[in-house]
């Protein structure tokens, strides 16, 4: 099977967010839903008790900083990176 093209993949953000994950998560669900998520692509890639690395859609990343600013509890994002080696030099 062919791999895609690089203009046909998906481009991500990796972004440091400081906050409980299922806080993350459940903010990210009841700001945009179950079919925005989707369109977002929200992956975890490194989970912690204070901080969390998740990766975004690209086009996404506005509505993922608008569900965090509606939330009730607070969750700060620290960073945002198209790489991981980027987002790790902070």
């Amino acid at each position: 099977m062919k791999s895609l093209k690089p203009t046909m993949r998906e481009k991500k953000r990796y972004l440091l967010v400081k906050g409980k994950i299922s806080d993350v998560e459940r903010a990210i669900y009841d700001g945009i839903g179950v079919l925005g998520v989707s369109k977002i692509g929200l992956g975890r890639v490194k989970t912690s008790k204070d901080f969390a690395v998740i990766s975004v859609n690209r086009e996404a990343l506005d509505s993922v900083r608008a569900c965090f600013a509606i939330w009730p509890e607070k969750i700060v994002v620290e960073r945002v990176s198209g790489t991981l080696k980027g987002l790790r030099k902070a």
